[in-house]
């Protein structure tokens, strides 16, 4: 289990969200085969997370503009930051 600081309010199937422009989210997958979507400020598309199972978790790491896109009902999100920063 992974130690993390807790910098915002869950959101629940980002669309477009920056994550107030966090560089550090923490992505718990509520449904099974969640998708996440990173994306650039542009629109242009950086990658693709994909969580298998409810419940599974992971924290990436963004630049501040990039934005998350998930399907409705599959994914919440939070920024969270380094037990070290």
């Amino acid at each position: 289990m992974a130690t993390f600081i807790t910098k915002g309010t869950v959101i629940a199937n980002p669309s477009d969200d920056n994550v107030s422009r966090a560089q550090f989210v923490r992505l718990v997958a509520t449904a099974a085969t969640s998708k996440i979507t990173v994306s650039s400020e542009d629109s242009t598309v950086l990658g693709d997370v994909y969580l298998h199972a409810a419940g599974d978790e992971a924290i990436i790491e963004k630049a501040p503009s990039d934005k998350l896109n998930t399907s409705a009902g599959a994914v919440t999100v939070h920024a969270v930051g380094s037990p070290r920063s």
